[in-house]
């Protein structure tokens, strides 16, 4: 192929890539600013900003609202088959896990709530929305609902500091037993955004869950929720074994 008749910003593209290949950046390292790109490869503008979007949108780079374009790492995963709590998984990465609370409360199911919790009309859900950071980096934002039947008295737990799990299993003695999940990529809103202190339109993880646990006994919906995963600093793997 003649490099002449190839797209400058694809050019541009290819070489931070080769860059970032080579480690001449380091993991959540600045790259060099828009003015700088421009003046080293002698382009315009909308073509650093081009071979940038590209870059972020493949996975190589992510952008800080305010701050700058950074190096992707890929330190922080998670095993998409594990049943465990972001606490936990945080913990397992060798880090240190905090939360913040941005609402909770006990509401009224509304329709989409009660089909996936088995409840009937008039039942009332615990709602429990938290940022999860990992050293003190935010990573997730999670929205759960409980069925408040199987949990009376959970809103008197500081959820900022407890492990949502861990008062399910030793408070209210309901085992975990699996999960439904779904995962999807979407474009984050501007409050989201925010939260998770991202630039806003980026795509990120959405993972849609229902699990279901023992209650004397028997089996049920206990939990769903919807947890909104930043891309540019968290991914995900399958640990598969061979039946052979």
């Amino acid at each position: 192929m003649d490099i002449d008749k190839l797209p400058k910003y694809y050019l541009l593209k290819k070489e931070l890539i080769d860059r970032i290949d080579r480690e001449e950046f380091k993991q959540d390292e600045p790259i060099p600013s828009e003015r700088e790109l421009m003046s080293q490869f002698d382009v315009s503008r909308i073509t650093v900003r081009r071979a940038i979007n590209e870059l972020v949108n493949e996975g190589y780079l992510y952008t800080i609202q305010g701050k700058g374009t950074y190096i992707k790492n890929g330190r922080y995963s998670q095993n998409l088959l594990s049943l465990t709590s972001c606490t936990q998984d945080i913990i397992k990465m060798g880090m240190k896990p905090s939360r913040r609370i941005v609402a909770s409360g006990i509401e009224m199911a509304e329709k989409k709530r009660q089909h996936l919790l088995h409840l009937p009309e008039g039942e009332k859900v615990y709602f429990l929305e938290r940022v999860y950071f990992a050293d003190d980096e935010p990573i997730n934002l999670t929205k759960t609902w409980l069925p408040y039947r199987l949990v009376r008295g959970i809103e008197k737990f500081d959820f900022s500091e407890a492990s949502l799990y861990e008062v399910l299993q030793n408070d209210y003695h309901i085992e975990l037993t699996s999960a439904d999940r779904s995962i999807e990529a979407v474009l984050s809103d501007e409050e989201t955004a925010r939260l998770l202190g991202i630039t806003p339109d980026i795509p990120i993880l959405l993972f849609t869950c229902t699990t279901y646990g023992k209650v004397d006994g028997i089996e049920q919906p206990v939990e769903t929720f919807r947890c909104h995963y930043r891309s540019d600093k968290f991914k995900f793997y399958i640990h598969q074994v061979s039946e052979n």
